[in-house]
């Protein structure tokens, strides 16, 4: 069931006024078990060659919104990767402690013990549980470019997870490149891990290769090795955007049983991005099958935009500036109806897909050249100005003359001339 389906309207019930098509014949029933999230925008988010680093306020901030978004764990850096990390991690870890938020800590590590060891430390120094996330390549092709054996991938596996458990270390297990890695090197991996006390067991999409079909097959194959284990193991799925899929895989690989699944804000990451997690959670609560507050979500973007130096494209879904702004005539007579008809559920859907009050937002109509009188009339009562036949053809000539939707500062400046005339 969708998510308005509960949703009154004034008008009727959300069936009388939308055919669902996506859920007419096959549908794609919710999953039984409880879907987890691991935000990776303050770890795998920041690979991206064009991210500035945010400064650990910054980063701060971004966590408390993970968490208000009910986000199960945030990956909070990779403290191998030098003092500097460390810091960041420890302070980090030191926050979820004294804010008590709820969400879980993990952190990336090779699987080296040096890699390992300062994970061990902050846990021992912070008290907070750290699940370190270590991965190793798994693919022939990284295997050949690398000159690794199997032999020694299957020995850094041993040492690196028998290591972390000694420590008290929670261990996920991450093959990176999975989705074009041999199934029997793969069984390997995974019994090996599993026998030395990994606890999850991460599928990745490391380059951005699967289809919906691919991630699923995954997920299922990764399963069998699983029940063959005997162990209860989670699966984690980790994907990327290179072909523009990440979001659809992430589905394919709940549906296919994946526990808990990976994203960054605004789909940053290393070269086109991880998989968008802002994106991944609207769809997921308007199939009905998680029930987030998504009211932070164009915040958790932003702060990240600002953090990162990495723009949010005026055309982003849901949380790009037009999202829910319409000049359009047509488009925005349908809304202002909707507005006059005083039913909000039906303003906020009848020319949107997403609502926008599930993530915090509201409709905007402006006044461009494409738009109709209503646009201008719209405008005007919205702000408590008079909509006189002056004001409304003399904004509505001066759109048709532009090339753009007009600023708020441009309408005043007609209006305050109109006005002038008058008392002249």
């Amino acid at each position: 069931m969708s998510e308005a389906k509960s949703l009154p309207t004034s008008s009727g019930s959300e069936r009388d006024l939308i055919h669902d098509w996506n859920e007419a014949g096959e549908r794609w029933e919710k999953p039984s078990f409880e879907i987890e999230f691991d935000d990776e925008t303050l770890r795998d988010g920041l690979q991206s060659p064009s991210v500035r680093t945010p400064t650990i306020e910054q980063k701060i901030a971004i966590l408390h919104l993970i968490d208000k978004l009910g986000i199960h764990t945030a990956d909070i850096g990779l403290p191998g990767a030098g003092p500097h990390v460390v810091r960041d991690v420890q302070r980090l870890a030191e926050e979820m402690v004294s804010a008590k938020l709820k969400v879980q800590a993990n952190c990336a590590a090779r699987t080296m013990i040096r890699d390992i060891e300062p994970v061990a430390e902050i846990q021992q120094k912070t008290g907070r549980a750290i699940e370190v996330c270590t991965f190793i390549g798994s693919s022939p092709i990284r295997q050949y470019a690398e000159n690794w054996t199997e032999e020694m991938m299957l020995k850094n596996t041993r040492d690196a997870i028998t290591f972390a458990v000694a420590q008290g270390l929670t261990v996920m297990y991450v093959t990176e490149d999975t989705v074009r890695a041999r199934p029997e090197t793969l069984r390997r991996l995974f019994l090996t891990a599993i026998e030395c006390g990994a606890k999850r067991l991460c599928l990745c999409d490391t380059v951005g290769h699967a289809t919906p079909t691919g991630a699923a097959n995954l997920v299922r194959f990764a399963q069998q090795v699983v029940a063959e284990s005997g162990a209860n193991v989670g699966l984690d799925w980790h994907g990327h955007s290179d072909r523009g899929l990440a979001v659809a895989n992430t589905i394919a690989a709940i549906r296919a049983g994946a526990t808990r699944v990976h994203g960054c804000a605004i789909g940053i990451g290393e070269r086109v991005g991880n998989t968008a997690m802002d994106q991944l959670l609207v769809n997921l609560k308007l199939m009905g099958w998680i029930d987030n507050d998504l009211t932070q979500l164009t915040e958790y973007c932003r702060k990240t935009s600002e953090g990162t130096g990495v723009p949010i494209p005026v055309n982003y879904p849901v949380v790009g500036d037009d999202a829910f702004r319409t000049g359009t005539g047509v488009h925005a007579a349908a809304v202002i109806k909707a507005f006059k008809k005083g039913d909000h559920w039906l303003a906020d859907r009848v020319y949107s897909g997403v609502p926008a009050d599930m993530v915090g937002r509201h409709q905007e109509i402006e006044v461009g050249p494409m738009s109709g009188e209503s646009n201008v009339v719209f405008w005007l009562e919205s702000r408590k100005i008079a909509a006189t036949p002056e004001r409304i053809q003399a904004v509505f000539q001066r759109a048709k003359s532009v090339d753009r939707v007009l600023s708020d500062d441009e309408i005043r400046t007609v209006l305050a001339t109109v006005d002038a005339t008058q008392v002249s």
